[in-house]
């Protein structure tokens, strides 16, 4: 049994880029969480694999194909492998990104 919290040893970076951490693996997942502060932003960029966002707190503009809306605390979407998503942090926010287990983490970090 694995456990972790999307809310210990919060860390917002002051260097424009947000904050990515590997909170959980399984046999078949990786549970991530992704730090944002307001005005942060991760450019469009697509997955080798199926993924889904949880906003676990704060809002992010979050764009899909070109076409924006916003989602809020409590908010998820899920994406099919290499679908073109972006997205904009409205408010400070912490993120739950489930990526397949053959995804890798540095991919994430140079978004």
């Amino acid at each position: 049994m694995n456990t972790a919290s999307l809310l210990d040893n919060i860390t917002y970076q002051e260097n424009g880029k947000p904050t990515v951490t590997v909170l959980l693996k399984t046999s078949s997942t990786k549970e991530v969480r992704i730090v944002m502060k307001t005005g942060q932003f991760m450019k469009e960029h697509t997955a080798p694999f199926p993924i889904i966002i949880e906003l676990f707190d704060g809002s992010i503009d979050f764009g899909v194909n070109g076409k924006n809306q916003d989602l809020k605390k409590g908010d998820m979407i899920a994406l099919d492998a290499n679908v073109p998503h972006d997205l904009t942090c409205i408010s400070n926010c912490i993120i739950r990104l489930s990526i397949s287990v053959l995804d890798g983490v540095e991919r994430i970090k140079s978004i």
